[in-house]
């Protein structure tokens, strides 16, 4: 995984950081290291079945509360949930 760029005969310091810079992308250095970095654990079996047991749950509770009236319908509320009132 070592990148090495030598130098060539004339060559400035500036072209040199330039082609090493191009190496390095070239490579896929930075995106490989970055890439393990910001890796996240897969979900298992029993984390994938309570989150979806939860999902119900929640739907079946709502579909409870608007039936009752307990909380409004959603066609009368704005997008952030306040009830429509005239305009200031």
């Amino acid at each position: 995984m070592a990148v090495e760029v030598k130098r060539k005969q004339n060559e400035s310091v500036e072209a040199l950081i330039r082609c090493f810079s191009q190496r390095v992308l070239q490579s896929r250095v930075i995106f490989r290291a970055k890439d393990t970095a910001y890796r996240f654990k897969p979900k298992t079996k029993r984390q994938i079945k309570e989150t979806a047991l939860r999902r119900q749950s929640n739907r079946a509770k709502r579909a409870y509360l608007l039936k009752t009236g307990q909380i409004p319908d959603e066609s009368q509320t704005n997008r952030f949930g306040n009830q429509n009132r005239r305009p200031r």
